[in-house]
């Protein structure tokens, strides 16, 4: 085998975008890239340590020699070192030797490596993003399907622990395992999305994904990237849009990732203040710095263009825009202002945003955001981030307070649903129930819910249907539409068995009829994010604990009436004021004896009466049933 011979990937006009934080497809030219020279095959490796006194490629075809494979550092500026290797192919396992700026040795990974090898291993291997996809009807449609305006249900996946074979428990499934019973489960629950956690190579599986080393390959854990490309690929098949947890606020510090690089503080912030995250105990990216964006926004590039992914859910984006976030007065630094924002943060996301949206049609990114930050959903344009989305966080904190109560208190707390809708439209919203909510001692959220069984798992089913009639998209966490009892455990299968029970099928046939129910009617997406979608019929029933209001689409035809109660009391000949007068019938009612309810149900038509009430001047009188939501359309 030859040495290393001089050659580059990169233009000048590479590095002139690279150095100014503009470079977005760094992908192309980082990392290790399976090339022919002068009739040679064998592979290009080029990798960013500036301030590095020598790299070296020790690999298994060389025997791990430290002093064998030199590369060359270019003559610019830009801190790149490279260089073509003969006879080098895929499936080699490499690291980077680099002397530091101090004259340590530090062995890395390749920041840009496409494959990892199997945790608890840490080095890179050469490969190559070839696959033959077969979703372009997908493709061509996805910016219709994916459209602000059209449904989005999206179930929260964490790859390792919604199904485990039940022959080795602790075993992963592989990708292609994980397909051939995810796609047809998420088709039958009628979900629109799947949310991945994190698949991005990470050492340490307790962390669920959110300490990344390898930014660019798929978790080796469930197989190649070809595999995930597979998964992608079926959903796709099946009209199932994916997204992505993508985590751009912070990584660990293992000796074989991003911390400390080249010897010096690269990739995160040098003063601690900001560039350590006091409850992860992980490293926080340097947003000031040019080269530290390009790679960050490439990396999101990267899952859109190779992947097919259609969204990014962007981790912990509080973290990245406050210096004071989770820090005691006093220790936190300020900009140059003097004041809390981060501000090479606010301009990293808003070139992120940017750049998506302008490359890539029909996909999103979504902000896990807990802050007041304004503008999270607004165009950067018109001065905001630029996200699409925003999780609700607000409404899930109120709405989870709420349910904990025993109805019979509730009457004292009846504002805490209403509040979220003075704020509803001021972002996009996304409403979450997400895994946040069912580790840590928080419970499962059937275990959240008050009274008996029966009591139980109706909370739950109308704690369901009012999220889904409440403006904004859905994200419901695995395991949740089934009711899982236990909190959710990674290291283990959900409990699938649990269906073997009466209530358990009742909830999961609750999530399925709301998801046809939802994807259906137009009223619950039309205007997901616009007043004109929501009106109050009665927010002031607190004495009964009562709910009503009406959901519109883009045609009054369209138009229904959502009536909660949240008490375990069965209200007959309750009188409802009406949008308009017509004639309305009961479309959906979650105490339906087929979701494990009492089977109180309105079976005749309801007949507008003339009336006044809820100040309107057409009424009807309908049965309410307990712990229920009710669901009225108009008769054609």
């Amino acid at each position: 085998m030859e040495k290393v011979l001089a050659h580059s990937l990169f233009s000048d006009f590479d590095i002139s975008l690279f150095v100014s934080g503009k470079h977005f497809r760094l992908y192309e030219k980082f990392g290790a890239h399976l090339i022919s020279v002068d009739g040679l095959t064998g592979t290009y490796f080029s990798v960013w340590a500036p301030n590095a006194q020598a790299v070296h490629l020790i690999a298994d075809f060389n025997d791990w020699n430290k002093v064998s494979h030199p590369l060359n550092r270019r003559l610019d500026s830009s801190g790149i070192w490279e260089g073509f290797i003969p006879g080098v192919g895929k499936g080699e396992v490499y690291k980077f030797l680099i002397k530091g700026f101090g004259g340590e040795e530090l062995e890395k990974g390749d920041p840009y490596a496409k494959r990892w090898e199997h945790p608890p291993k840490t080095a890179s291997i050469v490969w190559d993003n070839d696959f033959k996809w077969k979703d372009k009807t997908w493709m061509n449609k996805r910016a219709k399907l994916n459209a602000l305006n059209k449904p989005m249900s999206v179930y929260e996946v964490h790859l390792g622990s919604w199904q485990r074979d039940p022959t080795e428990p602790d075993r992963v499934l592989t990708y292609i395992e994980i397909a051939n019973s995810l796609v047809p489960y998420v088709l039958d629950m009628g979900f629109t999305h799947v949310e991945f956690m994190p698949v991005m190579e990470y050492p340490y599986f307790p962390s669920w994904g959110y300490q990344i080393t390898g930014y660019f390959a798929a978790s080796s854990r469930h197989g190649t990237p070809q595999e995930l490309m597979y998964l992608i690929n079926e959903l796709h098949k099946n009209n199932i849009a994916v997204i992505m947890d993508w985590v751009p606020s912070h990584f660990p510090g293992d000796a074989h990732g991003l911390y400390h690089f080249d010897g010096t503080h690269l990739y995160e912030h040098s003063d601690m203040r900001k560039g350590f995250h006091p409850d992860w105990k992980s490293y926080i990216f340097n947003y000031d710095r040019n080269e530290v964006r390009s790679f960050l926004i490439s990396n999101a590039i990267y899952w859109l263009d190779k992947f097919h992914i259609d969204g990014l859910r962007v981790d912990a984006v509080a973290s990245m825009l406050y210096f004071d976030f989770s820090r005691q007065p006093g220790e936190a630094a300020t900009n140059e202002y003097g004041g809390s924002e981060n501000l090479g943060a606010t301009q990293f996301l808003k070139e992120l945003n940017v750049a998506v949206y302008r490359d890539f049609e029909g996909v999103h990114t979504i902000a896990e955001e807990s802050s007041t930050y304004p503008g999270v959903t607004r165009p950067v344009h018109n001065g905001g981030l630029g996200f699409g989305m925003k999780w609700m966080m607000g409404w899930m904190n109120d709405t989870l307070k709420y349910f904990k109560n025993d109805p019979i208190n509730r009457r004292y707390h009846h504002y805490q649903l209403t509040f979220s809708i003075t704020y509803a439209f001021s972002e996009n919203f996304m409403l979450p129930f997400s895994h946040d909510e069912v580790v840590h001692g928080k419970s499962s959220m059937i275990y959240k819910m008050p009274g008996d069984e029966w009591q139980k798992f109706a909370n739950l089913r109308v704690l369901y249907a009012y999220m889904f009639t409440q403006p904004g998209t859905k994200l419901l966490f695995m395991g949740n539409e089934f009711a899982q009892t236990h909190e959710w455990d990674f290291k283990n299968s959900l409990d699938w068995h649990l269906l073997e029970h009466a209530p358990h099928r009742g909830m999961q046939k609750t999530v399925r009829a709301i998801n046809k129910l939802y994807t259906s009617e137009p009223a619950l997406y039309e205007h997901s994010f616009s007043p004109e979608g929501f009106e109050w019929i009665n927010a002031d029933d607190a004495r009964h604990s009562i709910y009503i209001y009406i959901r519109k689409g883009k045609k009054a035809k369209d138009t229904l009436i959502v009536i909660l109660n949240l008490t375990p009391v069965y209200r007959e000949n309750y009188r409802v004021g009406l949008p308009f007068k017509a004639k309305w019938k009961e479309i959906f009612n979650t105490d339906a004896k087929e979701f494990f309810g009492s089977g109180k149900h309105n079976k005749q038509a309801l007949l507008p009466e003339k009336e006044a009430c809820h100040n309107r001047d057409y009424s009807i009188v309908l049965n309410v049933p307990p712990l229920a939501a009710t669901i009225l359309k108009q008769e054609k």
